[in-house]
Formats: structure tokens, sequence, C-alpha cells
């Protein structure tokens, strides 16, 4: 792995990635598909929501077979479906579920896979707007750049804002989740940089973009005022 270093003004990085899933409805299942989480207990799975269900079934894919891996969970909107839901339960006066809100918050289904995996790695949650997936990546390099020798497992998982708040997202911030493994010395590595940039905003999510450059190459993702750019070597 080439040593990270950080400008203050152009942040640079490489991502060593040594495998990687992504999950989203197949389009003749319909908009409400969830995929296949048998390997969780039946009680447990019952009670996950679809995004839970997503981010788990990438992790499972990914991750699986590596116990000590450390997580790091990236979400734009998180279990805003939930917690919407919750919400309008309190104003229509009816109790709340402590299963429904244990699992509402952010790190639920960090805390979910290390119980699956029996693990004791630390977990860390980011949620930094249409940026999550960049500054979660980020976050991932830097733990492994902190110790080399274990790896990290990337989990980004996003969902539409209920209508009741009146976003309108495009159709590529569908329903989809993205697991990364990072790795010292894996054989594909991508060069990442941020920087400032006067640019159209990106229509699409930022993790689908960074997609597309394991697939072609390189790719770049526009925000207010900000470049993301990924590149294959």
């Amino acid at each position: 792995m080439r040593p990270l270093y950080v400008r203050s003004e152009s942040p640079h990085w490489t991502a060593p990635v040594a495998r990687w899933a992504i999950w989203e409805p197949v389009r003749s299942e319909g908009p409400g598909a969830t995929p296949d989480v048998g390997f969780i207990e039946p009680m447990l799975r019952r009670r996950l929501s679809s995004l839970a269900r997503m981010s788990l079934r990438v992790a499972q894919d990914c991750a699986h077979d590596k116990n000590d891996v450390r997580l790091v969970y990236a979400s734009e909107h998180g279990e805003l479906v939930r917690t919407t839901s919750m919400l309008q339960d309190l104003a229509a006066g009816e109790a709340l579920s402590p299963t429904a809100f244990s699992l509402s918050v952010l790190n639920a289904t960090a805390g979910i896979f290390s119980i699956l995996q029996g693990s004791t790695a630390p977990t860390t949650a980011v949620s930094a707007a249409a940026e999550s997936f960049g500054y979660g990546l980020l976050e991932a390099c830097l733990q492994l750049a902190s110790a080399p020798d274990v790896p990290v497992l990337l989990v980004y998982a996003d969902e539409p804002a209920p209508e009741i708040y009146g976003l309108v997202e495009d159709g590529e911030r569908s329903r989809h989740a993205v697991a990364i493994l990072l790795e010292s010395g894996a054989a594909l590595n991508i060069d990442c940089c941020r920087t400032g940039a006067d640019m159209p905003r990106s229509s699409g999510s930022q993790s689908r973009a960074f997609l597309r450059s394991l697939a072609t190459g390189s790719s770049s993702w526009y925000a207010d005022g900000t470049a993301w750019h990924w590149s294959r070597r």
C-alpha cells in the first residue's frame, strides 16, 4: 500500500481494493424487493429494515471470512424510513417499540454485523449528506493506513428519503448497497483525490461513480464546489 498523505487544499490517497460487492433491486422484482439474508437467525431477520438487509447482505458477501475486520458504515439518510415511521407513531399518540428505536440509529447495522462475526474490532459510522460514500472511503483508508495489517470493510447503503420530506432524488440514487474490502497488498489500487471545483452538481450517487472507476478505470463526481476523482492503477 502506498503511504497515505493529505494536503490541506487537495487531499490524495490510495484505496487498495481486495473485494467489492453491490446489491440493488432487480427491475423484474419491483422496487420493494429485498435481498436474501438467510444467514441471519429468523427472529432478528424479521426486525430488519430494507436498508439493514441490503447492508448486511453486501457485508456478508464481501467479508464473511474476515472475523477481525474493522468496519466503516456510511449512509446519507441512514434509517430515516424507520425513524419517520416512529415519529408518525408518536404524533398519533402510539407507544414506540424499543426494538424499533434501538435499530433506528446509524450504527445499528454495524453492531449487528459485528455480533454476527463475533468481532470486537472497532466500527465507525459516517454520514455526510451526498458525500457520505466519499468520506466513508476516506475514513476507511485512514484506518488502514494507521494499522496496515488489519483489513477495513466499508459498507455504504442508502435509500430515498420518505416523500414527506419533499426531496427530489433521481433514479441513480435509488436503493442500493455497496461493500468494499480494503487490504494492504491488494492487487487493485484506486488513486483518490478530492479538490475544489466549479462544476455542476452530479446527479447520481457517489457510490455508483466510484464503482464506475472499478469498471472503466476512472470516474469523477461533483458536489457544490467539490470534486472527487478516482482512477485505477
